[in-house]
């Protein structure tokens, strides 16, 4: 293969792509080649998104867990080679203080936008007999997290939809696989700690360097870069997986 991480001509659906690691994918899948759409609630975030990328993409508005907004996106822009599930939040709470509306909200996006997507991108990568899904599951979902129950119930979901669906599309031409990070630093990590660790930010963010024995948090752009491996022709022998990219966080603690 001459060049086996082109995407060339191929388009790429990315959700939560306005933003941390789904825009670190968008914009390094744009200099690869891909036609890039940028699937997003946020529709102003979503196009400015879309013109940092380059001529080639586009920003869309589009509520994940909602089936008629995913209708309107996908009909809009027609069939895609490439879906990447990133839209997601977290939740910090145990069993006992998570409330079902919390519960709900976070199923709402990670686990039924998942689900939703996927059901909108399958059809048209079967017609084709090819395709690629990727979704962001995280070291969450195999891990046990302290205050994190609703955010791992949902990436374990994300886990195991990935597999069954894998397993599900292995005639169709269709590779599925799901990247779990451990803790990246992003925009969206910079919110979350200044909410619910107010005064304690400097602290904290040494806690979540330190539980990766590489003693640092992840990057957006790293775990793109796996993306990008994993969306491409280079990965073509590769469906079914879950891949850790943890800093060491599951072997070498």
């Amino acid at each position: 293969m001459e060049n086996p991480f082109h995407l060339s001509g191929k388009l790429a659906f990315i959700t939560g792509g306005a933003s941390g690691i789904g825009n670190a994918i968008a914009r390094l899948f744009a200099r690869a080649g891909a036609l890039v759409t940028i699937l997003d609630v946020n529709e102003e975030a979503a196009v400015q998104a879309a013109a940092d990328c380059g001529h080639f993409a586009k920003g869309v508005a589009c509520d994940v867990s909602d089936e008629s907004s995913i209708a309107r996106a996908f009909a809009a822009e027609g069939p895609c080679n490439i879906l990447v599930n990133s839209a997601g939040i977290a939740h910090v709470g145990t069993v006992l203080n998570t409330t079902p509306a919390d519960f709900d909200r976070l199923y709402r996006v990670n686990v039924r936008g998942t689900f939703l997507t996927m059901q909108a991108a399958i059809p048209a990568m079967q017609a084709r007999g090819s395709g690629v899904i990727l979704n962001l599951a995280s070291i969450a979902a195999t891990a046990g997290l302290p205050d994190r129950f609703a955010y791992s119930m949902t990436k374990g979901a994300v886990l195991a939809m990935t597999l069954s669906v894998a397993r599900d599309l292995l005639a169709d031409g269709i590779r599925v696989n799901c990247i779990s990070p451990a803790r990246v630093h992003t925009p969206f990590v910079d919110g979350f700690v200044a909410r619910n660790y107010p005064g304690k930010e400097a602290e904290t963010f040494a806690k979540l360097a330190a539980a990766q024995p590489i003693g640092r948090m992840g990057v957006p752009g790293e775990i793109a870069l796996l993306a990008l491996y994993l969306c491409s022709d280079a990965a073509s022998f590769i469906t079914g997986c879950d891949y850790p990219i943890d800093g060491g966080f599951f072997n070498l603690r």
